[in-house]
């Protein structure tokens, strides 16, 4: 299993356009990097939408965000993670619902929102009230 907890965030990926929400979502979670790196935890970002283009769109989304290391961008073409937990947003120019998952190294889900909306996105200040601290780290 992983070292640490995961934090897992479905953004909307490209409805048709890049989502400022989603924007605004992923740099508050950059500019909060080190905090999640001292707790361990890896932030995966999951970006869905139709398989054409996917890669440049997500490319784009990327621009002038500094990815720390401990972050990764997950491509979901075709819809195929959203639609397995049922995230998919099916209506026009959606994606997917906005959603954050932290899971622990064992796997378990202890942590979850799912937004049915555009804003009302999870903060890093909530997720970094949720996560353990590393030991050593006070």
């Amino acid at each position: 299993m992983s070292k640490g907890p995961v934090v897992l965030i479905v953004l909307r990926g490209f409805p048709g356009y890049q989502c400022p929400y989603c924007n605004r979502q992923a740099q508050e979670f950059i500019q909060k990097s080190q905090a999640f790196a001292e707790r361990g935890a890896r932030v995966v970002l999951v970006y869905p939408g139709p398989p054409q283009n996917l890669g440049e769109k997500a490319t784009e989304f990327l621009a002038n965000k500094a990815m720390p290391d401990h972050f990764d961008l997950l491509l979901d073409a075709g819809y195929e993670f959203t639609n397995s937990y049922g995230l998919r947003w099916d209506a026009p120019k959606e994606t997917a619902y906005p959603a954050t998952f932290v899971i622990d190294r064992e796997g378990m889900v202890f942590f979850s929102k799912v937004v049915k909306s555009h804003g009302g996105r999870t903060t890093a200040a909530e997720i970094l009230d949720v996560l353990p601290k590393a030991k050593g780290t006070q």
